[in-house]
Formats: C-alpha cells, structure tokens, sequence
C-alpha cells in the first residue's frame, strides 16, 4: 500500500513500457515535446490532467513522459486489465482500474488518492472518454480529477496533444491496420505540451460548486495550451475520421 513514508517507485516493466512507446511513436509519427514538468514535482505527488482524442494516446503520453523525465501511474478503463497480457502488465506496472459506469468507480478514485498521498504522479483523463466534439476540442469534464487534487492537495499539470487522432482511428482495432499503414507513410506530426499547473488553491474540498469550479479551470488549462498546438486547424480538424461519432452534449464553455 502506498503510505507517506513507503514512496512509490515505477517498476522496470513500466519504465521499459515506455522506451517501447517512445519506438513506436518513432515509428508511426514524428512527436514534438514541450514545455516540462518542473523538477520538485517529477516524483510527486502530481495529478496529469489531459485531453483525449484518440485509442494511440495512452502510448503518445507513455512516451511523452518518458521524455519529460517522469513515470505516471495511469487511470485507466477496466477493459484494459481484463485483456489476458495487457492487464497482467497493466496490474505489475501500477496502473489504476476505472470500471467507468459503474459503482466501482468510486474505489478508483480512492486508489487514485491513495496512489497521490503515497507520492505518485497520476495520468488521468478529465473528460472520461475520448472525445466526440467536432472540432475535437476539450469537452466538459467529469468532476473525479478536480475532488482527487482537492481531497489530496495535490497539483494539477495540464497536458495537451494533439496529432494523435491521424494515427489510429476512434473504432480501434475496426481499421487499425489501414490507420498503421498511413501513419507509417504520412508519418504525422504529434505534439505534447506540458503546461503550468493550475490554480486550485482557493478551493475548499467539499464545499458545494468546488469540484465543478476546478474542473471547469483545468479544462480551460487544457483548452488554453492545446490551440497553440492546432494554429492552423482552429475550428475542425483536418483529419477526419469518417468512424468517429459527433455529439455536442458535453460542449465546454470556456470560462471569461
């Protein structure tokens, strides 16, 4: 169990897990990295906070972190760890199930903040799915992320990407080999950036509207780094991926 006194390492499989990333990233891409995490919070405790637009992005960011010199622990759909070889490497690695939809979801956030207070860096995905805006651009996000960072007190670092989507298409393995061989040929661009962390501090856990105040913040944080990424693609994408379905729902609304 991950205490205060017991910090928690990454293990050889996970630190290997990512120099594998980062080869197969150089394979189908050409990923820029910028911005960084700051050193005195490399080790932890640290809460990753990204975008998510497409099933190549858990590699992208595997090997992004590599690159930005620290090893996160990943939230991570119980799919995954259900898989006979993945989940067994998703378990060793340290990764955290999130059964989304489910009563269970609950514990993942208790392991998240167990995970944080033990000084883990942790890799979650604030809008809880890869998102289905037009113009693939952050969606509202659920509220778990923002009551992990209050309840632990733990900093948020926003992280935006984007190139991913022209890698592997949204209905991933459905035309995983023609999405291979494109990339192999075109070999886009995807880029990472590490942002600043957000400013929480003058939230309370717990009190009414908090959670709801710091997530829209940390998507904001989100949304504000990733349009320098995308300077030529401000409103829709220029991929599009024909699988990929639309819904509006969740629009966010950028704060004034």
């Amino acid at each position: 169990m991950d205490t205060a006194h017991s910090r928690w390492r990454p293990p050889l499989i996970w630190r290997a897990a990512q120099l594998l990333a980062r080869a197969a990233v150089g394979a189908l891409a050409r990923l820029e990295v910028t911005g960084e995490v700051p050193a005195h919070l490399r080790r932890g405790p640290l809460v990753l906070a990204a975008n998510h637009i497409s099933p190549f992005d858990p590699i992208v960011l595997a090997a992004a972190t590599r690159a930005a010199g620290v090893a996160p622990r990943f939230m991570a759909t119980g799919g995954l760890f259900r898989a006979p070889v993945v989940g067994a490497a998703m378990r060793r690695a340290g990764h955290i199930r999130v059964e989304r939809g489910t009563s269970a979801v609950h514990k993942a956030l208790d392991d998240a903040a167990a995970a944080v207070a033990g000084g883990s860096v942790i890799l979650v995905y604030p809008e809880g799915r890869i998102g289905l805006d037009p113009g693939l651009w952050p969606e509202r996000g659920k509220t778990g992320v923002a009551r992990l960072a209050l309840a632990c007190g733990a900093p948020v670092l926003p992280v935006a990407q984007w190139g991913s989507h022209e890698v592997l298409p949204y209905r991933t393995p459905k035309g995983l080999l023609p999405g291979i061989a494109r990339a192999l040929l075109r070999r886009p661009v995807v880029r990472v950036h590490f942002g600043t962390p957000v400013v929480l501090t003058d939230l309370t856990y717990g009190t009414p509207g908090a959670a709801r105040r710091g997530t829209d913040r940390i998507i904001d944080a989100i949304t504000d780094i990733l349009a320098p990424l995308r300077p030529d693609e401000p409103d829709r994408p220029r991929h599009v991926d024909p699988g990929r379905p639309v819904d509006t729902s969740r629009a966010h609304r950028r704060r004034r």
